[in-house]
């Protein structure tokens, strides 16, 4: 039986509607520096970012009553509110489901290693706070009749955690942070792309003292560019990931994030050899991860080649058509590529075939009005011949329809709406997709208050590199609620920005806008354009989903020449607009470096396969299969268990990246809170170790 769904209900949780901002606060003053009039902005705390994780700790703070503003390079244009993160893993162990508790939950979260283990106990015990606050603001949670909450499993979750309010669920939840930002009355500055974190002090004792900025609304005859100081103690970095890294890409486009930005001003970056790739639309149309009821539909696919002749591939790897439909089925909770699940003609196998017909220049498409098409020699597709795992997930959920189409709207209607909205119906047409890069689980190196290395440099959200290897589908959503969080409270228990800083920096402002000016330069011969096809590409075909050691140190080579480049000749720019994107691409470059030469050191020093790469090594010690046999050219190496227990930091020292190794901090399980002992700490403030700052 399929249940039907109202139209009407199908629209509210498709098409969400952003609430207007409000009209922007003017100026403290105009101040002429480095020969341009610079409008001068001064706040308490700055958080550079209006995703998800930006809205909460601006929302955190405004309660506590701090002098806290946002800047925005594209109001509600980032991943959080326009990708399809379309789940929320939380701890859910009051639902009518099976129970849970943190200290397991936090296992879960750091189970792929590269983690920090008070990080993830964190994230896990402040997860019911975080749900429990954006039902208060108004998500609409699903629940079953005696409150619990629904509840599903997703990649790398073995209980069950996942919750969703369908496709839009991180656009929801935008929604209801941005609708209290503005209920609260922060000041909000869209159009605002952070370019320059200004910082004074060397060593332990260097802090951030402001941030320079540029503006669409700030160009004049006296400032071209548009370029803004923004004078502040304290900046939260909520930026997400660098989603223009990879040309092969389910971000939304202009997506930048803050790592070369964070470089540059010397804040430490870890684990950047950790992403994640999955299948999805790409970003020229409409971009979005196809995990979860899409592939758990069963469609079949296929390619086509330049003559336009169909290919039916994925019948060239697997042994028979229950074991290929299968595995097109656990796509949905096994959803980004791990080079294990290449063996054994496991689910990443598709996704090793979906890339080769891509690098072959095929394309690959989805088709929900058929079936998979039989291996050649074996019996047709049915439902009841399939594994008995994905047997069981079909008949709880009743998706016993004939057609993939059918069974995936009576799974979930809402997959279907959304494509819709841009012109795709996937219930008429076969949907287009490929092999992308959808996450960066490095970032900013934190500890367990979003605090960086530099005084006052705080980082959560997707710019923060608190993921590990792996995590669970949805995790990241809820790093973000709770870091954002996390962040306000020390922030707010520091009262570094209980006022709007009283500061004069002219100095280093001056010296900052400078430097800005010196990196641009008209007549430059390396555009925006250039580099943005230069990077992608380098990054996309040697620094995806499979990886060697020659590959990823000719490409480390190439950034680096790169670099030299655009230092010595500036990038070119013609007008305002221009300018910000040379800056942009400036930090991308630096980014991708970065990127490049964490995954050349962790392959140099041993490193294996785990997460998002497969190390292809011709002696490596794991071989996939295929049903022709041998996959030799993708034989990879296999993890050294000790990686697990360590990540890579990365930092820019003069013009060169600096790389070591740190062991993951730890938590000890046994450990026990005692009341009396420790609530001294809650009342004076010890708990938030405040000394650091000092």
């Amino acid at each position: 039986m399929t249940i039907d769904v109202p139209q009407d209900i199908l629209d509210a949780l498709t098409d969400v509607d952003m609430p207007r901002l409000p009209p922007e606060a003017a100026p403290s003053e105009v101040s002429r520096l480095a020969c341009v009039e610079v409008p001068v902005y001064r706040a308490g705390c700055v958080v550079v970012g209006s995703g998800a994780a930006g809205l909460r700790a601006a929302v955190e703070m405004k309660r506590r009553g701090d002098d806290v503003v946002i800047v925005s390079q594209s109001a509600w244009g980032g991943t959080s509110a326009c990708s399809g993160s379309d789940k929320q893993t939380l701890h859910t162990a009051n639902t009518a489901d099976q129970g849970d508790n943190y200290k397991a939950m936090a296992r879960a979260i750091r189970s792929g290693g590269a983690m920090d283990e008070d990080t993830a106990y964190v994230e896990a015990v402040g997860s019911s706070r975080m749900m429990a606050s954006l039902q208060f603001l108004g998500l609409p949670l699903p629940q079953d009749p005696l409150g619990g909450t629904l509840r599903y499993q997703t990649d790398h979750d073995e209980v069950g955690r996942a919750t969703s309010c369908g496709p839009r669920t991180s656009r929801l939840m935008v929604k209801v942070l941005a609708e209290e930002v503005i209920r609260l009355g922060v000041p909000f500055y869209n159009q605002t792309t952070a370019v320059k974190i200004l910082t004074e002090g060397d060593g332990a004792g260097r802090h951030v003292v402001g941030m320079l900025a540029m503006r669409a609304g700030d160009r004049t005859e006296e400032n071209p560019l548009g370029i803004a100081l923004l004078v502040s103690d304290v900046i939260v970095l909520a930026a997400g990931g660098p989603g223009e890294l990879y040309r092969d890409s389910v971000y939304p486009n202009g997506c930048f994030g803050s790592l070369g930005l964070a470089l540059e001003a010397g804040v430490e970056l870890v684990n950047l050899t950790e992403s994640q790739f999955g299948i999805g639309t790409r970003r020229e149309g409409f971009p979005w991860n196809l995990s979860g009821t899409y592939v758990q539909a069963i469609p079949h696919i296929y390619s086509v080649d330049a003559e336009g002749a169909e290919h039916h591939f994925l019948a060239e790897y697997y042994r028979s058509t229950q074991e290929l439909a299968s595995n097109v089925f656990r796509k949905g909770y096994q959803w980004p590529f791990h080079a294990t699940r290449m063996l054994d003609f496991g689910s990443s196998l598709v996704d090793l075939a979906i890339y080769r017909e891509t690098a072959a220049g095929r394309r690959v498409f989805m088709d929900f009005n058929r079936n998979p098409l039989p291996v050649p020699g074996d019996l047709p597709f049915g439902l009841e011949r399939l594994d008995e795992d994905v047997r069981a997930y079909l008949g709880n959920a009743g998706a016993s329809q004939a057609m993939p189409i059918d069974r995936l709207k009576h799974m979930n209607p809402l997959s279907i709406e959304l494509y819709r909205r841009y012109k795709i119906d996937i219930a008429e047409e076969p949907l287009e997709f490929a092999v992308n890069n959808q996450h960066m689980n490095g970032g900013i190196m934190v500890d367990t208050w979003g605090r960086s290395n530099i005084g006052g440099c705080y980082a959560i959200g997707e710019a923060a590199g608190t993921h590990g290897v792996t995590r669970p589908g949805g995790a990241a959503l809820n790093a973000g609620q709770v870091f954002g969080t996390r962040a306000a409270e020390h922030i707010s228990a520091s009262g570094r920005a209980k006022r709007a800083a009283a500061e004069d920096i002219t100095a280093i402002a001056e010296a900052g806008i400078g430097s800005l000016l010196a990196a641009l330069r008209a007549e430059s011969p390396l555009t925006a354009k250039s580099l943005r096809t230069e990077i992608q590409a380098r990054m996309s075909e040697k620094a995806g989903i499979l990886c060697d050691q020659e590959s990823v140190g000719g490409a480390l080579i190439e950034a680096r020449k790169l670099n030299a480049e655009i230092r010595k000749k500036g990038v070119a720019y013609s007008r305002g607009a221009e300018a910000v994107r040379g800056v942009q691409w400036r930090h991308m470059a630096l980014a991708s470096e970065a990127v490049l030469s964490a995954l050349d050191f962790f392959i140099r020093n041993g490193g294996g396969s785990r997460g998002a790469r497969a190390i292809c090594d011709g002696q490596g010690e794991s071989l996939p299969l295929a049903r022709a046999g041998p996959l030799q050219d993708y034989r990879f190496r296999k993890e050294r268990p000790a990686h697990r227990e360590e990540q890579i930091v990365v930092r820019l020292d003069g013009d060169q990246i600096g790389l070591s190794t740190r062991a993951n901090r730890t938590f000890d399980e046994k450990a026990r809170s005692f009341f009396e002992r420790d609530w001294p700490a809650w009342l004076t403030g010890r708990t938030y170790d405040l000394a650091r700052d000092k």
